[in-house]
């Protein structure tokens, strides 16, 4: 399977995990790398949050040496801010310092950050120029297919990236008008590819090692980022990557590697968060993993409810007895 080189930093894997706020935190993010995942990227950073010392973000710029290589993103409107952040946390030991141009949420959005961006080019390259001017590390930028139907500009904000030394571009086949719904358009991430020559990383509707090599053929690009998919399903990097080394169907999970799984990660969180706050982030979790097993839906109702790892690992228990 291909390495992926973006600038100075080896990949073994081109599997990647996307940023996901309030998913890819520290726990989740050692459990991927644990399942095989090849670059981790964090959770989105607030520049505004880290110039004004937030008191939440030193926990979000956290970083294990185990999750190395890793991609810290960054968001905000204010070239000058980015640029001078950039250089301010560049002692951090993250490999990649990323620019997000991709996130649809409203209160991103109305800021002019995120996915706003798509609609303002000239701000977006005076960003990614600021950025890349401001450290010495690679910088990468995660787009969408464009604002809107009427404004689909990735291949443009693309050429600018690679003009502006931005070291590779991820392409989320969404509008942000689309949000994660309807089919991610896979041609426009061919396009990009068509058009640079730095290397493009593939996002949207990747489920699976099929999905994941059809990816691959049909857009040509160089990684493949892999978001929801991997809630409550860390496994899928592993299988990912089997399926492209050896073009077969991976076995099922088992029951037990389902159980300890779900312990490890609670485990991690407790380890990183405390029990109170563990129990209670990882109720979501849990609901991801249980997805579909006999008797799931009964188990979820009652997972609000739980305050204790004791309480949680008996809730297992029986669950997965049940399968």
């Amino acid at each position: 399977m291909n390495k992926l080189v973006i600038g100075n930093v080896t990949i073994d894997s081109p599997v990647i995990l996307a940023p996901m706020a309030g998913v890819t935190d520290l726990p989740f993010r050692l459990l991927c790398k644990r399942k095989g995942v090849g670059l981790i990227c964090m959770e989105m950073v607030s520049a505004k949050a880290i110039h004004y010392k937030n008191k939440n973000t030193g926990e979000l710029l956290r970083i294990h040496p185990e999750e190395v290589p890793v991609s810290l993103q960054l968001f905000g409107s204010e070239p000058e801010l980015m640029g001078e952040i950039a250089g301010q946390i560049e002692e951090r030991p993250f490999s990649i310092l990323d620019i997000n141009m991709g996130c649809p949420v409203p209160k991103i959005v109305n800021n002019g950050e995120g996915s706003a961006l798509m609609k303002d080019v000239k701000k977006a390259e005076a960003i990614m120029k600021a950025v890349v001017k401001g450290t010495k590390k690679p910088v990468t930028v995660k787009i969408r297919k464009g604002f809107n139907e009427d404004c689909v500009n990735a291949v443009e904000m693309a050429k600018i990236a690679e003009a502006s030394g931005v070291a590779a571009i991820a392409v989320h086949g969404r509008t942000r008008e689309q949000y994660y719904s309807g089919k991610a358009d896979w041609g426009i991430i061919r396009d990009v590819k068509r058009a640079v020559s730095i290397p493009v990383i593939g996002n949207g509707d990747v489920v699976d090692g099929k999905s994941a090599k059809r990816m691959l053929d049909e857009t040509g690009c160089d990684g493949i980022m892999v978001g929801r998919a991997a809630q409550g399903n860390p496994w899928i990097f592993h299988q990912i990557e089997q399926y492209l080394e050896t073009g077969k169907e991976p076995e099922p999970i088992t029951a037990k590697e389902r159980y300890d799984t779900i312990l490890e990660h609670a485990r991690l969180m407790v380890e990183y968060k405390g029990e109170y706050l563990a129990v209670r982030e990882m109720r979501k979790h849990i609901a991801w993993y249980t997805t579909g097993l006999h008797g799931s839906s009964k188990f979820r109702n009652a997972i609000n409810s739980m305050e204790s790892m004791e309480e949680l690992i008996c809730a297992i228990d029986e669950l997965l007895r049940i399968e």
